[in-house]
């Protein structure tokens, strides 16, 4: 399949597949007898764990670091992350990947909570102004409202 097939149906572009080769994470495909590249299933399992991985928030220089095993992850099952030896620096790119969401966590709900704290203490009266639980997404994670809070004595979407 050539570049451009191979792309829609990773659901990525064609410079993005040339990218990826060029930076390693993905092997120089075949070439027909015209130069152009051809792309096969194998190919193009490992395209979309790439782009699995970077959408999970791993960067490309992560990917780099364990490039010659991102074909491991087309298996099915998948092999679980340190598996074995040579997964040692795959599941050290996770957890600092997992560290630097738990960062990225606490730093959010810092700014939430300083943004609440603000929000309260403009003197308005117990209540007015501070998010309520029908304003807050559900369990189902959907917000009232389009994700506004419901105005008192003005029933919401929802009920």
């Amino acid at each position: 399949m050539r570049i451009g097939d191979a792309a829609a149906a990773a659901g990525t572009t064609p410079r993005a597949l040339r990218f990826y080769e060029e930076r390693g994470l993905l092997p120089p495909p075949a070439r027909t007898a015209s130069g152009q590249r051809a792309y096969g299933p194998g190919e193009l399992a490992r395209v979309r764990v790439i782009r699995e991985l970077l959408a999970l928030g791993f960067t490309v220089e992560d990917l780099r670091g364990c490039a010659d095993r991102l074909h491991l992850l087309t298996q099915d099952p998948p092999p679980r992350c340190g598996s074995d030896a040579s997964g040692a620096s795959s599941s050290g790119i996770v957890r600092r990947r997992l560290a630097a969401l738990d960062a990225e966590i606490d730093r959010l709900v810092g700014l939430r909570e300083s943004l609440a704290r603000r929000t309260s203490e403009k003197g308005r009266p117990s209540g007015e102004g501070r998010p309520s639980e029908k304003g807050r997404p559900s369990e189902k994670g959907r917000p009232s409202e389009k994700g506004r809070p419901s105005e008192k004595g003005r029933p919401s979407e929802e009920g």
